[in-house]
């Protein structure tokens, strides 16, 4: 029985990370590209013209610089590895140690 809660346990972590990065990260480059959108001001299909907006080119560089922090945290956990080492977060940021 304890070998089945491990395995569901697990399981359920997997899930977790995979709709994360398999969908959050394309969900929040959307979001980037429609601030971008609302951000650069655009017109209708009505012909109604909307002025740019600040906050859509705010939300566009957070969203956009947390998909390329998540990007270069994965190439660094990959790269890592092949040199022996190992990605830490004991602390507020990643570290890397020795394995």
């Amino acid at each position: 029985m304890e070998t089945i809660k491990l395995v569901l346990e697990s399981v359920w972590k997997i899930l977790l990370v995979g709709l994360v990065l398999g969908a959050g990260l394309p969900a929040l480059f959307a979001i980037g590209v429609r601030g971008l959108a609302i951000g650069n001001g655009h017109e209708s299909a009505d012909g109604v013209v909307h002025k740019p907006n600040l906050l859509g080119n705010v939300l566009a560089a957070v969203s956009f610089l947390v998909v390329i922090a998540a990007i270069a945290l994965g190439i660094t956990i990959i790269v890592a590895s092949g040199f022996g080492k190992m990605v830490s977060f004991e602390h507020i940021y990643p570290t890397l140690v020795e394995k």
